[in-house]
């Protein structure tokens, strides 16, 4: 018997000198930041979400074992979202980006109801103390790529299929217009709208309906290439946007704004990690990065390339801005006086065309 104890004692003591060892102190994921990406439509859309992607996968590269990422991609901006980031956040991801505008509330709700998360939305603008808004001065690029639509379309005649006509997408339209009026101010920019971000046929469609109207350059605010790909099969050029398109579709695509969302993504996440996140509203500039033009197609002349080297370094050297006037809207009245320039907020909100914008912004 007094074996048979001094056997069960030494075992007690055994196992009582290996639990520590075995704590959560020493489990590794501890020190790891989960990171969650919803997407509005597929890393393969070649445009919105690719960069987004591009984005995330920076960020692993850049914070290796620090981080863990994953994402979920075609969700609706409706119920589904809420359901997928207050998944994400019962599941004990530390940080969950929303990737369209159409998010916003359904963040905002889930936001409310996990306080140790950290929630990012993009391009909204409501806030809470675990919920920031990031978003980028894309009119500035947009503005640059106006001035090489409008240097070189052949008849003034330029088609722009539209998402929503919300204000971030019609301050894109009227950027693009100003660029084109400032390079030619006979040109004029047909908006049609899709009432989609991703719907490649339908984002077909309405370019192909721009070049039937006699569009010979397309631009556009949508997810994916058709665009561009509807103007090449047709021998006419475009502008592309989000990426890089020319690599995807040929040189007819000129040049496109383009996201860099990376380094936006990596400080955010090393923020958390040194618990110095605090809820902002970030909206960036080409000065930072977050917003750039693509290199430019071969066609591009050297004059054109010239002109926007020139009007780069005035936004970026902060000697002016794309909404600065004189600026006239689409019925003649002036908008902006000379030697005044549009708020950020007005900019944010802004619900007019310009002067050279042929289409309506309820369509």
């Amino acid at each position: 018997m007094k074996q048979r104890a001094w056997i069960y004692i030494s075992i007690v003591l055994v196992l009582a000198l290996l639990m520590p060892a075995c704590g959560p102190a020493d489990d590794p994921e501890d020190d790891v930041l989960k990171a969650a990406f919803i997407y509005i439509s597929p890393p393969g859309d070649l445009g919105w979400t690719y960069e987004h992607d591009r984005g995330r996968l920076f960020l692993e590269a850049q914070l290796g074992d620090q981080v863990q990422t994953t994402f979920i991609e075609n969700i609706g901006e409706g119920p589904d979202a809420s359901r997928v980031m207050r998944q994400y956040a019962q599941e004990g991801y530390d940080l969950v980006f929303a990737t369209s505008f159409g998010y916003m509330d359904h963040m905002y709700e889930v936001a409310q109801e996990f306080p140790d998360v950290f929630f990012e939305h993009c391009s909204g603008f409501k806030t809470r103390d675990n919920m920031a808004t990031y978003f980028g001065r894309m009119y500035q690029p947009r503005y640059l790529s106006g001035l090489v639509a409008g240097s070189m379309t052949e008849n003034n005649h330029i088609g722009y299929v539209a998402a929503f006509p919300i204000p971030e997408v019609v301050r894109g339209i009227n950027a693009f217009t100003l660029g084109v009026r400032k390079a030619n101010p006979d040109a004029q920019v047909y908006v049609v709208w899709t009432s989609t971000w991703y719907d490649p046929v339908v984002e077909r469609e309405a370019a192909v309906a721009l070049l039937d109207g006699g569009a010979d350059i397309i631009a556009q605010h949508q997810d994916t290439t058709e665009p561009q790909k509807a103007a090449q099969e047709r021998g006419m050029l475009s502008i592309g946007y989000n990426s890089d398109m020319r690599g995807f579709v040929g040189d007819t695509v000129l040049t496109g704004p383009v996201w860099n969302w990376g380094v936006y993504y990596t400080d955010v996440a090393q923020d958390v990690l040194n618990d110095t996140w605090t809820s902002s509203q970030y909206w960036g500039s080409m000065t930072d990065g977050i917003v750039d033009l693509a290199d430019f197609s071969p066609k591009v002349p050297q004059d054109v390339r010239d002109l926007v080297a020139a009007e780069r370094a005035l936004i970026v050297n902060g000697e002016w801005d794309v909404f600065c006037g004189p600026i006239t809207d689409q019925a003649g009245n002036l908008a902006v006086a000379e030697g005044e320039c549009m708020s950020d907020g007005d900019m944010l909100g802004i619900q007019f065309f310009v002067e050279g914008v042929v289409g309506n912004i309820q369509d």
